[in-house]
C-alpha cells in the first residue's frame, strides 16, 4: 500500500527539521494523552516552545498536523514490533511475537490498546487523507504477517490450498479485536485470549 502524502512543508535546514520534530513531538504526546479533540493548537505550541509563526509555516492547517501525528504513530508501531515480526515465519517466531504483544498491553497501568486503532476512530471519519495513511499503517502490519506466512508456505509448512493472505488478514483482525478489549475492559488478559486464538488458527493451517 503506497502511503498518502501529508501535505506538511518540509524543513530545509537543520534547525528548521529540529523545530519541525519538536512540533510534531508535542502533538503526538497530546493526541495520545488527551484526544484529538481536547488538543489544540495553542496547546501545541506551548508544549514545544514554538511562536506561531514556526507552527504554521510548517503544518498550516490542524488537518495537517493531525495527519503528521497519523503517520508518526504508525511508523512507531511497526518499528516497535519490528524485531519480533521478522520472526513471523515459524511456530516458535509467532509464539514470541505474540507473547511480546500481550506483554506489551500488561506492562501498562492499563492497557491502551492500538494507537492506530485509537486514532482511526477519531479520524478516519472526518479526513479521507488521515484514514489513508492510518490504513496503510495497518497494511504494513498486514504486510508484515504475510510475509512470515508466505515464507511457511514457502516450505511446505502449511497445509496445501492454504492463503497466506487471508491469513495475515485474519490475525490482524483478532489481534485488534484483541486490543480493543483490553483497552475497554482495562483487562490484559483479553490480548492473551485473542493471542491464543491466532495461535491456534495458525495451527490449525499447519500441515
Amino acid at each position: 500500500m503506497v502511503a498518502t502524502p501529508r501535505t506538511a512543508t518540509t524543513p530545509r535546514t537543520a534547525r528548521g527539521r529540529a523545530t519541525r520534530d519538536r512540533i510534531l513531538q508535542a502533538a503526538t504526546e497530546l493526541v495520545s494523552e488527551q484526544g484529538v479533540a481536547a488538543t489544540s493548537l495553542d496547546d501545541v505550541r506551548e508544549l514545544a516552545r514554538v511562536s506561531k509563526s514556526q507552527l504554521y509555516l510548517y503544518f498550516p492547517e490542524r488537518e495537517a498536523l493531525l495527519r503528521e501525528v497519523a503517520g508518526s504513530t504508525c511508523d512507531t508501531v511497526i518499528d516497535t514490533q519490528a524485531d519480533v515480526l521478522s520472526g513471523f515465519d515459524s511456530v516458535v517466531g509467532i509464539e514470541r511475537y505474540l507473547d511480546a504483544i500481550v506483554e506489551l498491553q500488561i506492562e501498562q497501568e492499563h492497557p491502551t490498546g492500538c494507537p492506530i486503532a485509537t486514532l482511526a476512530g477519531q479520524l478516519a471519519d472526518h479526513d479521507e487523507q488521515a484514514r489513508l495513511i492510518l490504513a496503510d499503517g495497518l497494511g504494513r502490519w498486514e504486510d508484515g504477517l504475510r510475509r512470515g506466512l508466505q515464507a511457511m508456505a514457502a516450505r511446505s509448512e502449511l497445509r496445501p490450498g492454504t492463503d497466506p493472505a487471508l491469513l495475515a488478514t485474519q490475525t490482524l483482525a483478532i489481534l485488534q479485536g484483541g486490543l480493543l478489549l483490553a483497552k475497554v475492559r482495562r483487562d490484559a488478559t483479553q490480548m492473551r485470549i485473542a493471542a491464543d486464538a491466532v495461535l491456534a488458527l495458525i495451527r490449525a493451517a499447519l500441515r
